[in-house]
């Protein structure tokens, strides 16, 4: 009698930790549990912690609720102005309706992905080289749109998408070099072009500043000559200009009379002289008049 009463007391232990086994279940702190009952969903969530269901009668499914990180495989597209590049992306989303995820769609993560890819392919080719280089973010929130409408009805929230890499064919890379050194070539001779416009300007007020002052061109020049002077070169060119001369010119006062004056006494002299005498190089007209009339004869 005491046997049969242990042997039913170990069959019910035994029994009971199957039934607890089968009955139990942990739900992680970044999880829900979604209960289905004789395979009807219960509207229930199970929190994280022991979650309790009948053996039979319960099947509980996990959802993780984290955020998940997607890669979009790169794709070929054409853009808006027919040039070709090879574009890859990735997903940042999460799931905010357990119940929506398992029940409305069999596969989220396979159907976020296809709709990525598609939605992708669908903004190249809406958009120009341009606005995909130049203008990503702009795009960045035109596919989380295209893709986040469809993922509401299945329990998902897209936190973000981005854009990774645009990689262009070797001859478009070439020309848009070519491109934006032009362009910095013409920056440039805008630039140069600039500041001697601006130059001028301040040359020719300093031109008319010692047009007015003359004296200022020489305490120009010496100045010059006292930077020249300062780099210890052992050869000084020392320029001097023709205002210069001018200055002194106007600074000098006239003595031309008194010098005509002083020259005419001495020429008057000189032709005083006597009649064999002659300067060298000078001919007497009237050794030349006896010989043309004989010649006359």
């Amino acid at each position: 009698m005491i046997t049969t009463v242990v042997y039913a007391l170990i069959a019910i232990m035994v029994l009971g930790a199957i039934w607890l086994k089968a009955g139990v279940r942990i739900v992680k702190q970044f999880e829900r549990g979604v209960v289905f009952r004789f395979g009807q969903v219960r509207p229930e969530l199970r929190a994280p912690g022991l979650a309790l269901i009948m053996p039979v009668a319960d099947h509980l499914q996990k959802v993780n609720m984290q955020v998940v990180t997607m890669p979009v495989p790169a794709q070929d597209a054409i853009t808006r102005d027919n040039v070709t590049v090879h574009v890859d992306a990735v997903i940042y989303f999460r799931v905010v309706d357990p119940v929506r995820v398992v029940v409305g769609v069999q596969d989220y993560e396979s159907a976020i992905r296809q709709v990525a890819l598609a939605s992708l392919r669908s903004i190249i080719g809406k958009s120009e080289l341009d606005d995909l280089l130049s203008n990503r973010e702009r795009l960045n929130q035109g596919l989380e749109l295209m893709i986040d409408s469809p993922a509401v009805g299945w329990g998902v929230h897209i936190d973000r998408v981005e854009i990774k890499d645009v990689v262009l064919p070797e001859s478009m890379k070439r020309s848009m070099s070519r491109q934006a050194e032009a362009e910095r070539e013409r920056r440039s001779r805008i630039i140069t072009a600039e500041g001697e416009l601006q130059a001028s300007k301040k040359l020719a007020q300093a031109a008319e500043t010692m047009a007015l002052h003359p004296a200022a061109l020489q305490l120009r020049l010496l100045q010059t000559v006292v930077e020249v002077a300062a780099e210890k070169n052992s050869t000084l060119v020392l320029p001097f200009p023709v205002e210069l001369l001018r200055f002194l010119e106007r600074a000098t006062p006239p003595e031309s009379g008194q010098a005509t004056a002083h020259s005419t006494p001495a020429l008057s002299g000189d032709l005083s002289a006597p009649v064999g005498q002659h300067l060298p190089g000078t001919r007497i007209p009237s050794q030349v008049a006896p010989d043309a009339a004989e010649t006359g004869r």
